[in-house]
């Protein structure tokens, strides 16, 4: 590994990589052991030669972004974590649409208030959501009615052998909290997305409105990883574990949100273990009171310790 560390040093800047890296530092949980490596990427350029030298050493590579719908195990990761640190972004106006193009590692928040800032309408409902472009591609993200689907064109990704691919809007293959990227070995590097000329005091008022609700309903004041479970046909999930009876239950550390039943707090030093035994114990109280298996939403990676 000292030789795949100093190769590695030869493409990106010495101070982006980390050795043995905690990744509690790097979720939105505050959880999970430490990376082997852990490099932040700047460029394009630089992604794909790290990938190819991963490649060319057998050695595995994750990719996150800001880690907000992230669960590391208490035993961490081997092999190597690429944090995409990309965030340019063009935009090109016309009379009928504005097209902005926009690269995966910016967040949500950040495209949102440069959509306020140059008055594009239409992004507002990303203004809330945790997390970058990537991340928000690969899982459809949503909130008050709107999806990334909506908004897109086309995105650009880098397959796993470091070739350039474009997907049009169809190729995503959209759904509920999912796309083809759950299963294409592939990293998304920018999206086109569309937008409308707005009023920029709309907007504003549009982003604080969505703001306030967040705030009165989540659990923002503790560290979490956003909606724990995906939403059913039936009703919604966090409804089903309130009529469980499981807001307030917890596993050490980790507590079923007295604000709001579909998120798993982090009450100070909860660990991947107690996270995930307290996701178990909810669905098995679910499908026992609902005869449903309910779905994760957030991803879990890692070993076990």
């Amino acid at each position: 590994m000292a030789e795949f560390e100093k190769e590695l040093q030869e493409i990106v800047n010495k101070k982006s990589i980390f050795r043995n890296e905690p990744m509690s530092k790097h979720t939105s949980l505050r959880i999970g052991g430490n990376a082997d490596y852990f490099v932040v990427v700047n460029s394009v350029e630089e992604l794909k030669n790290v990938i190819d030298l991963s490649n060319k050493n057998n050695i595995k590579f994750y990719i996150i972004g800001n880690g907000t719908n992230l669960l590391v195990k208490d035993g961490g990761i081997r092999g190597l974590v690429i944090k995409l640190d990309l965030k340019n972004f063009k935009i090109k106006k016309s009379t009928n649409e504005i097209i902005i193009t926009v690269e995966s590692g910016m967040s949500l928040a950040a495209l949102a208030n440069i959509a306020l800032k140059e008055e594009i309408a239409g992004l507002e409902f990303l203004s809330g959501i945790p997390g970058t472009i990537g991340g928000a591609i690969r899982m459809n993200a949503g909130a008050y009615g709107g999806e990334v689907k909506d908004i897109l064109i086309k995105s650009r990704y880098m397959t796993y052998d470091g070739k350039i691919k474009t997907l049009n809007l169809n190729d995503h293959k959209f759904e509920y909290r999912n796309s083809i990227f759950s299963t294409l070995e592939g990293i998304v590097i920018d999206t086109t997305i569309r937008g409308q000329k707005g009023n920029k005091k709309e907007i504003e008022e549009k982003m604080k409105k969505y703001s306030e609700s967040r705030k009165e309903h989540q659990p923002l004041e503790y560290p979490n990883a956003g909606s724990t479970f995906k939403r059913t046909s039936i009703m919604p999930t966090a409804q089903m574990i309130d009529q469980c009876g499981l807001k307030g239950f917890s596993v050490g550390d980790a507590e079923v949100s007295t604000k709001h039943a579909g998120f798993i707090i982090n009450k100070g030093k909860a660990t991947a273990k107690d996270v995930l035994e307290l996701v178990n114990h909810i669905k098995r109280e679910v499908k026992k009171k609902f005869d449903l298996d309910i779905e994760l939403e957030i991803l879990v990676l890692g070993d076990e310790k």
